[in-house]
């Protein structure tokens, strides 16, 4: 664990701490002043993004430590988007989002500044990740309907909101497209980058198995529709979970060493 004595790690440390208020107010049902300390949060964390980006002169996201901040920052842009187009309403969990992917910035990953490598210093840099994050976004936000609809959980009423199941699918299907722009961008930096459109490497197998789970998350509801809730649910917690290996473990175990190795 790695505390951050300077002013990027006060401000990572301020806007989890204002996530956590948020998320333990809005529990209070003082939703009024969880939104506004969310809205609190979501500042300083933009303002984390930015300094670092000030501090390292190029789009902080190399690496870990640069992406979990960028995913902290736009957790509450996305939430907004959910809440006034998709016509669902989880705020609460977003809020628990936004505090745990603060966490490993905050506790875990080194904020030294690194060099930016020559396979980075490409135009494809800043869309390529950044769709990959914002997918995974909405397939986090898909993944928490669907635990609420596992667990049977009261919906609320009168507020023209989309039962869990259904939320879980439209959410799918916003980060989807994201998700398919990240693969396709991908391949074409790699073919800029390494001469080459595929590589096998460990990170590109495992963002195409991600792509497939969800493939198949669309396959099954087509198939069966609604008349599975369950399946389909946990069809989409399987599909973050692909999504986590893909982000954390191929980048931090020892046993897929590839090209992405600079990513932690």
């Amino acid at each position: 664990m790695e505390i951050k004595y300077t002013i990027q790690g006060l401000l990572i440390y301020s806007a989890f701490a204002a996530y956590v208020l948020a998320f333990v107010v809005s529990l209070l049902r003082l939703k009024r002043a969880g939104f506004y300390l969310y809205l609190f949060g979501f500042i300083i964390a933009c303002t984390a993004f930015f300094y670092r980006w000030y501090d390292v002169r190029h789009i902080p996201l190399q690496n870990l430590f640069e992406v979990f901040l960028f995913l902290a920052m736009f957790i509450y842009p996305v939430s907004l988007f959910s809440r006034h187009v998709l016509r669902i309403e989880s705020c609460s969990a977003d809020m628990l989002i936004g505090a745990i992917v603060l966490f490993p910035a905050g506790f875990i990953f080194s904020a030294q500044p690194q060099q930016l490598p020559p396979a980075l210093q490409c135009r494809l840099f800043l869309p390529h990740v950044a769709a990959y994050m914002l997918s995974y976004i909405f397939m986090a936000k898909a993944a928490c309907q669907a635990v609420y609809q596992l667990a049977g959980l009261g919906q609320k009423t009168g507020e023209n909101l989309l039962p869990y199941e259904q939320a879980t699918y439209r959410m799918i299907c916003a980060g989807f497209p994201l998700l398919t722009l990240g693969l396709i961008l991908g391949s074409c930096w790699g073919k800029l980058a390494w001469g080459d459109y595929w590589g096998w490497d460990p990170k590109e197998l495992w963002s195409l198995a991600s792509w497939l789970v969800y493939l198949g998350y669309f396959h099954f509801r087509y198939m069966f529709g609604t008349s599975r809730p369950r399946i389909n649910s946990i069809w989409a917690i399987a599909g973050l979970v692909v999504v986590i290996i893909t982000l954390l473990w191929v980048n931090l175990s020892k046993l897929f060493s590839g090209l992405h190795s600079y990513a932690i």
